[in-house]
């Protein structure tokens, strides 16, 4: 099988996920332009953070008025997983694959493209991950401009109950997860517990910007849990 077949097959097999990026980056763009930022702006900051919550926490930063090390804690912090779901693509990759290739599928990997890449059948062609990035890519990018333009013409009113889908979304990733793992569960009440102190208390709400209180509460949660509820060998397998 050639790099044509395997681009067209990452074109057709990337058309859902663009579409649901694109309804999904809608809210996302309307947080965006609350934030300040204009379509254009939107357009190139969520086609080169392929994100969503990456891309949702950076957009807190920039409302917050965050300086440059902050972004670059919570990119590092929030997109983490990334690097493990890089990791391990690398090893469905042929060894004779080059470092460019490599580094430009590294940089198109998603949840969602991940996922259809790692089930193809024997080493990943770049130009399958080509594929898919070059709907999945616009797609977002489109949907979260288009939300920003939104966000100038919409009533309030409709601006503040779209906004409300951004968190929608979230709901859906954390939910049927927390269903099967009581740890996972855990772990989202003591988020939601805590971080509703962080932005309550006056000490902590005056004195530490929102992106710092997102890092500092991913890093302690998830500590916590890996060094009480360490996952088993046998369980990681299954």
């Amino acid at each position: 099988m050639d790099n044509k077949f395997w681009y067209k097959k990452g074109l057709k097999d990337g058309i859902p996920i663009a579409l649901g990026y694109f309804a999904v980056a809608l809210t996302l763009g309307i947080a965006a332009e609350k934030a300040g930022l204009t379509a254009f702006q939107t357009f190139i900051a969520t086609g080169t953070t392929l994100a969503s919550a990456g891309g949702y926490a950076g957009i807190n930063v920039i409302a917050s008025m965050g300086g440059y090390f902050e972004m670059f804690l919570t990119m590092l912090i929030v997109n983490a997983r990334y690097l493990l779901m890089s990791c391990a693509l690398s090893q469905k990759i042929s060894p004779k694959t080059s470092t460019l290739h490599r580094m430009a599928i590294a940089f198109g990997i998603t949840d969602e493209i991940f996922g259809i890449s790692s089930v193809v059948s024997g080493y990943l062609n770049p130009f399958y991950s080509y594929g898919a990035m070059t709907v999945a890519i616009p797609g977002w990018a489109s949907g979260a401009a288009l939300g920003a333009i939104l966000g100038n013409i919409l009533p309030a009113s409709v601006m503040s109950a779209l906004g409300v889908g951004i968190f929608g979304m979230f709901l859906a990733i954390i939910i049927p997860p927390a269903k099967e793992n009581k740890v996972i569960m855990g772990g989202i009440i003591a988020s939601f517990v805590l971080s509703f102190l962080f932005y309550n208390l006056p000490i902590i709400a005056n004195n530490i910007s929102s992106g710092m209180q997102v890092i500092i509460l991913t890093v302690v949660i998830a500590l916590s849990l890996a060094i009480l509820f360490p996952v088993k060998e046998e369980d990681a397998d299954e």
